[in-house]
């Protein structure tokens, strides 16, 4: 997946963001990380992959895509705060056999970023969501639409005071 045009999106995104908020001196880092593993949990949820003891199906394919998305929005935020926002091309890397194992190994990739992170950490980190993604049955194209969409609905929401 070609990642400059997202890149610019997201930061137009954060820049209009920071300025509404006044956050512009504010490191956000550690805010943006929380807030992508919480967009991660609100993914699992959705799908309910994990949930052995329901009987109730996953939300519909249009909500766990929105939520999928979201996660999309963070991962590039913070690739645009740690200097990595010159990546092109993304590889995606579905390593595990079920959704719940991909969430898992996701979620430890995101929280090794924490310490020191280097471009080769978060290209796998986010080479990994995107398989999470691909596993959840949804395509390149389909995820940059839906980003796309959701980057309109996000500036909306701020402008209307979100």
């Amino acid at each position: 997946m070609n990642l400059q045009s997202l890149f610019n999106m997201q930061r137009q995104l954060d820049q209009h963001i920071e300025t509404n908020h006044k956050l512009q001196n504010e490191d956000l880092v550690s805010r943006k990380l929380l807030a992508l593993l919480v967009e991660l949990g609100e993914l699992a949820n959705e799908t309910r992959c994990f949930k052995f003891w329901s009987l109730k199906p996953s939300a519909n394919k249009k909500v766990i895509l929105e939520e999928f998305v979201d996660g999309v929005h963070f991962l590039l935020s913070l690739g645009i705060e740690w200097g990595f926002d010159s990546i092109e091309e993304l590889p995606v890397k579905a390593d595990k056999e079920t959704a719940t194992e991909q969430f898992l190994h996701v979620f430890s990739l995101l929280t090794q970023l924490k310490g020191s992170v280097d471009q080769e950490q978060y290209i796998e980190s986010f080479s990994s969501y995107m398989g999470l993604g691909e596993i959840l049955g949804f395509a390149a194209e389909e995820v940059k639409t839906a980003y796309i969409m959701k980057n309109e609905v996000n500036f909306k929401r701020q402008d209307e005071g979100y």
